[in-house]
């Protein structure tokens, strides 16, 4: 987004939910202070920072996490009504007269339902819209387990990402360790499928002052971000994305922008 601000592109930023069923940072908020309002202030703080232009919430309510009974929780938006959602967003669209919509992948990253409907809402709102081309972000499998791999040679793995390996390899927690294995199959998507690796390693101090604004969700202490500037260029310094309909063959290259030069 920041790029393509940058470039003088209009950047419209759409909202599901307000993230109201989130556990909020201890100490962030304010007595009596609900998080959904906060939220949305964090997104719009968030926004500015990275030059977008138009904020827009689409109204429905937080679902929580798989398999929470949130999901189920009337207006949630994991049983929002796909055709009625993407009506909503594709009216955002042809105002826009959006040439480029961004969305997650079907697996939402790493199975949250909201990103799940975000990708299926998205589709059909551009099919509605007639937005021709659409990117849905992803994680690089390959490349986290590349860095995990990295980290655990060099013995500077964070702190949140050593405890889940150490759980994995302990004899005693089979389960465990199966979890954290089949977790990884779940997140993000293989190099084989991903079409665009953009390079963004200029603007990763950007991208942590974006994270900051976000201090509800993100606290100052996570692992983002106390990781040294290596890492944190390593984690954040490429954006992953795959162009829906548009296959790449073995062997060819990543593209490396999302709209064409001038």
């Amino acid at each position: 987004m920041a790029r393509a601000a940058a470039a003088g592109i209009r950047v419209v930023l759409v909202v599901a939910t307000r993230g109201e069923r989130g556990e909020p940072t201890p100490g962030v908020l304010a007595e009596g202070e609900p998080l959904w309002e906060r939220r949305i202030s964090e997104s719009y703080a968030s926004a500015q920072i990275l030059g977008v232009q138009r904020v827009e919430f689409l109204g429905y309510v937080d679902s929580g996490m798989m398999g929470e009974t949130s999901n189920e929780s009337p207006y949630s938006f994991w049983t929002a009504d796909v055709d009625a959602a993407a009506g909503r967003l594709a009216s955002i669209l042809r105002e826009e007269d959006a040439q480029i919509l961004t969305i997650y992948d079907n697996n939402g990253g790493y199975g949250h339902p909201d990103h799940i409907m975000v990708h299926r809402v998205g589709l059909k709102a551009a099919e509605m819209a007639g937005t021709p081309r659409v990117f849905e972000t992803t994680m690089n499998r390959d490349h986290f387990e590349r860095m995990l791999a990295k980290f655990a040679e060099a013995g500077e793995i964070p702190p949140a990402l050593e405890a889940a390996l150490e759980v994995a390899e302990d004899e005693t927690s089979t389960g465990a360790q199966e979890e954290f294995v089949a977790s990884l199959d779940e997140f993000g998507k293989p190099e084989s499928e991903i079409t665009h690796a953009v390079d963004v390693a200029d603007l990763v101090g950007l991208k942590r002052e974006a994270m900051l604004a976000h201090r509800s969700q993100i606290a100052d202490d996570s692992w983002f971000l106390t990781m040294d500037p290596d890492s944190f260029a390593s984690a954040f310094g490429t954006e992953w994305f795959i162009e829906t309909g548009v296959p790449r063959a073995e062997g060819d290259p990543f593209s490396d922008a999302l709209w064409p030069a001038e």
